[in-house]
């Protein structure tokens, strides 16, 4: 680990106990709140969450932007951009199957609006594909990491198409979001970075012992409906997430997202062909 872990052991502790009380609220509130009360209290424990863990979050946007009822595509870099998202944007989130059997955190997914992926059969496909449509189609946000694999942050792989059908069946908009991560110098980092062969508790070290991050958050396009066809809509998605992330911190488009991205031509984006992954464990889709 890159930290002693008695200078991070506290930390971790703090972070175990708010997991628990987390546990307690979701069972002993969430049966007697409505919707709204729910998502103010995943917005609530997310941030307090990323506190723990040292992370700012901070939106690259008009603090008037609100996202509502729709699909919300983003570039994957570890587990923590679900909690970063849900300090914004609370929403439910697709997730491989695996992320279910997680200690504390897979119970909590399964109680917090998760859609979670079977692989293996064209029909475990359509059920996921009808769970996302129908969360959708009753206005709530849902978020996708399309890549399929978590990366270090330089820049996103081809985006999977399949999952934006859901979008496209529900006649709802879709909303690219580009995350970074970035230390006190405001320089690119990769300490949060969930790859390879990492565990959960090596990604919290390393993330504890980068001494404070920010982590950038920019609403970089969004799609209305009628929507394009779902390759389109991947390789575009991709192609204003990309952008944004090249001209970071900033996160100003270096160029219009329609003009052709030489990191992503969309050949191939749309064959629900096997990503490489990074890290089996990371949630995504």
């Amino acid at each position: 680990m890159p930290l002693p872990s008695i200078r991070c052991g506290p930390r971790l502790l703090l972070i175990g106990l708010h997991l628990l009380s987390a546990v307690i609220q979701v069972a002993l509130l969430f049966p007697f709140c409505g919707t709204p009360r729910r998502l103010r209290l995943r917005r609530t424990w997310s941030r307090q969450l990323l506190a723990l863990l040292g992370i700012r979050v901070e939106p690259v946007a008009d603090p008037r932007t609100r996202i509502e009822g729709g699909l919300l595509v983003g570039n994957h870099i570890s587990f923590i951009d679900i909690y970063v998202i849900n300090a914004l944007f609370p929403c439910g989130f697709v997730a491989k199957s695996e992320v279910a059997a997680w200690p504390l955190i897979g119970w909590l997914s399964r109680h917090n609006d998760t859609v979670f992926m079977e692989r293996g059969s064209l029909k475990a496909a359509h059920r996921t594909h009808r769970h996302i449509r129908e969360a959708l189609g009753a206005g709530h946000n849902v978020a996708i990491f399309p890549e399929g694999t978590t990366t270090n942050g330089d820049q996103p792989l081809p985006f999977h198409a399949a999952l934006f059908q859901s979008a496209i069946d529900a006649a709802v908009p879709v909303h690219a979001i580009a995350i970074s991560y970035h230390d006190a110098s405001g320089a690119p980092s990769k300490a949060p970075a969930y790859i390879d062969d990492m565990s959960l508790m090596d990604c919290m070290v390393s993330t504890l012992s980068a001494g404070g991050l920010v982590a950038r958050v920019a609403l970089v396009r969004t799609f209305s409906p009628p929507l394009a066809p779902r390759r389109d809509l991947a390789r575009l998605s991709h192609q204003a997430i990309a952008t944004a992330l090249a001209a970071s911190p900033g996160f100003i488009r270096a160029r219009p997202a329609a003009e052709s991205d030489p990191t992503n031509r969309g050949e191939n984006l749309s064959n629900d062909a096997a990503q490489p992954l990074r890290n089996q464990a990371a949630i995504s889709p």
